[in-house]
């Protein structure tokens, strides 16, 4: 199989971001074919015994099988390391396969990791369940608040994680800060950035080491299929990462990567449209919600923040309504058109009530921490017209009487 004309990082290096994503990483066979082709296979024979002894042993290149390597799956890692500006990228099976790698692959029994509190329900039941079962303590801080990542730093810390804008609380956190923070401790930082992707915000340029990704949400963009990577140096990847994952098998299907590789031929053009009907729908409910929380509008506590680490603040935030849960399940059984589901990152609108599921595993007195309230829900905006949109969220707020 022979790549396509300039895959060497001396010229693909030179493209500009959206170059990269419709033609970054890609290979080709003798066929010549101009989509990727997709590499449905498990595993690869070889010409002699001599040649997967020599591949084994990290002696000669090539595949030795697809819990390993697979060509599909790696033109998906170039391209994405190349969108990240990153050295490295391993894909996952899905975006907490990619949350747990990025964790698990490097920590052990006796180190302490600091993690913003505000993330996916499913993140923090790693860090506050799982890890500690393993012997890794973890400190759950306000992202927001560089001092509180300082005053929990301790002898044996290792690892700071955190989103950036939360889930689903849109808290910011100062990625340059933090980081810098962490780089003076010795601490690798890791940055779930699925709600922006590298089409809106570069953790690596502002000075992250690692990026991790459900790549099912925007990387995809059409509620297709479960994926995930993790970005970082070659060193990271190569080293940390890749044997832990070689190992216990957080795989992602040659399948699903041809299908995020197809979704990031238009990242670009979906991502700013989909903020961009985000932000107006956003000022439509400015006035009609107790709470709202849009990064992209200047009522966010953190919105200068946002201008200057962000392109554009995404598709996804969130607001909260008087009334708790009941009014929350009223608001959603109101919608004619946008989807009650608790993915993001479609061309479809979708809502969700966070408590009651993406972080319905949490007790309640985190999910209170958190900034979790029982009247929040969380919107991710699609690609049509948004004025339906309005009409059909307007729609919600008269049947509750807001």
């Amino acid at each position: 199989m022979k790549r396509t004309t300039g895959q060497d990082r001396s010229i693909t290096a030179k493209w500009r971001p959206a170059t990269r994503a419709v033609r970054g990483g890609t290979w080709r066979s003798d066929w010549g074919e101009t989509s990727e082709a997709i590499f449905l296979t498990s595993g690869y024979s070889y010409e002699d015994a001599a040649t997967p002894a020599d591949r084994f042993a990290g002696k000669a290149p090539g595949m030795t099988y697809s819990r390993t390597q697979n060509p599909s799956v790696q033109m998906l890692e170039e391209r994405i390391a190349l969108l990240e500006g990153a050295e490295a990228c391993r894909t996952q099976a899905s975006g907490m396969a990619a949350m747990s790698t990025a964790m698990l692959c490097q920590l052990s029994v006796g180190d302490h990791m600091v993690v913003a509190r505000a993330a996916f329900g499913p993140t923090r039941w790693v860090t506050d369940n799982l890890l500690p079962r393993f012997g890794i303590d973890c400190t759950a801080v306000d992202g927001r608040d560089l001092d509180q990542w300082k005053a929990a730093i301790r002898p044996n810390t290792k690892v700071f994680f955190f989103e950036t804008p939360a889930n689903p609380t849109m808290d910011v956190v100062d990625i340059a800060a933090v980081c810098a923070l962490a780089k003076q401790h010795g601490i690798t930082t890791v940055v779930d950035n699925a709600f922006a992707t590298a089409a809106l915000q570069r953790p690596l340029d502002l000075g992250a080491d690692v990026v991790a990704y459900a790549a099912t949400k925007l990387m995809d963009g059409q509620g297709r299929v479960l994926a995930g990577a993790v970005c970082g140096s070659a060193d990271f990847i190569n080293t940390k990462l890749l044997p832990f994952q070689r190992n216990t098998g957080p795989t992602l299907s040659p399948f699903n990567a041809w299908l995020v590789l197809k979704g990031l031929e238009t990242l670009e053009l979906r991502a700013i449209r989909q903020a961009e009907n985000a932000l107006e729908i956003g000022r439509f409910l400015e006035s009609r919600v107790p709470v709202l929380n849009h990064p992209g509008l200047p009522s966010h506590p953190q919105h200068e923040l946002v201008k200057r680490q962000m392109r554009m603040a995404g598709s996804v935030f969130s607001f909260e309504l008087d009334g708790g849960r009941q009014a929350a399940h009223a608001f959603l059984d109101a919608l004619e058109m946008v989807d009650i589901s608790n993915n993001i990152g479609d061309t479809k609108s979708l809502m969700t009530h966070p408590a009651s599921t993406t972080h319905s595993s949490l007790t309640p007195e985190v999910r209170a921490d958190m900034g979790v309230t029982e009247g929040m829900l969380r919107i991710s905006v699609g690609l049509e017209d948004p004025q339906d949109v309005i009409e059909d969220l307007d729609r919600g707020l008269k049947a509750i009487g807001a």
